[in-house]
């Protein structure tokens, strides 16, 4: 009788400020995230711990962390949302002009720096009323688990070889070459592999934990290392940190061609030939038939077509 009466008390609101306070690992930002006030976040809290017998968020140091408790709750609270959110968009229907959906992209910033501007303004003019969260792909983040729960809708990047366990739509290929200062010696005179191994590179750091990069990963299996002395974990910043050093970037044409004309850079051929570099969207089977997931995955799909043609 006790699991039926707590059952009678929850809403899902309250499984929304839950989720909402255990991924923030704050009542503050927690409240701004709901739009709420933080007293009404903390009272719903309350109401939480006391359903649970649990604290569910406690003090450690200077942040707050889930209890194993809390933990558990995670999956399934997102879960719970995103079924709702499924639920009412497709009963209706989705439409574009009226739909309050929000789209959640998590993507890689090696793309194209003007893909995301090019969707989220695609997004806005024909769902206005849509929310657009971007999530960044960094060494801490986790995209499968993201993608299970409910996190993100669909993450974007690229991948020598995409996983298997998730659905996968190709965007586009692109050539491997290098970019370099107007400066830089093999500007003038070009460059062997030898000396392209030996250049000084600076290459983006992990987009996931475990991650080395599809550059790495093809030269690792030719048995060949590159010398690379700098990491960035902000990729749009390294042709400008290129463009002042004898620092190499190694990367697709489309990325580097966006540079060239604003910068003193000036694009060269690799020495190790490399596959093309391929370009995906990922998303997980429990969003595959959500027809606002499709609408969203059609889009990343037609501003990917958009840039190729130019």
């Amino acid at each position: 009788m006790r699991d039926q009466s707590l059952f009678d008390k929850i809403d899902l609101h309250l499984i929304r400020v839950l989720h909402t306070v255990l991924t923030e690992r704050s009542v503050s930002r927690a409240a701004i995230r709901l739009g709420m006030h933080q007293p009404a976040v903390s009272a719903s809290l309350k109401r939480l711990r006391d359903f649970a017998e649990d604290p569910l968020l406690v003090r450690s140091g200077a942040g707050m962390v889930p209890t194993e408790t809390g933990l558990r709750m995670l999956e399934p609270s997102a879960s719970i949302l995103r079924a709702a959110e499924m639920l009412f968009s497709d009963a209706r229907g989705f439409d574009p002009a009226t739909a309050r959906t929000t789209f959640r992209v998590a993507a890689s910033d090696y793309l194209d720096p003007q893909f995301l501007p090019r969707l989220v303004a695609q997004i806005k003019i024909q769902a206005p009323l849509a929310e657009i969260e971007i999530h960044p792909l960094s060494g801490g983040s986790d995209y499968r688990t993201q993608l299970a729960q409910g996190e993100v809708d669909v993450v974007i990047g690229n991948w020598l070889s995409p996983p298997q366990d998730l659905h996968l739509g190709r965007l586009f290929g692109d050539e491997v070459v290098c970019l370099v200062s107007k400066k830089h010696p093999a500007a003038r005179r070009g460059w062997d592999q030898a000396s392209w191994l030996e250049a000084e590179h600076i290459a983006p750091s992990a987009t996931h934990p475990g991650a080395k990069g599809v550059i790495d990963e093809h030269l690792a299996s030719l048995g060949l290392q590159r010398h690379i002395v700098a990491r960035c974990p902000h990729f749009g910043l390294i042709p400008g940190m290129v463009a002042s050093t004898l620092l190499v970037l190694t990367t697709g044409r489309q990325y580097c061609e966006r540079f060239v004309d604003s910068l003193p850079l000036k694009i060269l051929p690799c020495p190790v030939a490399f596959p093309r570099m391929m370009y995906y969207q990922l998303w997980h089977t429990r969003t595959h038939t959500s027809a606002s997931s499709r609408w969203l995955r059609e889009r990343v799909k037609s501003v990917a077509a958009d840039l190729k043609k130019e």
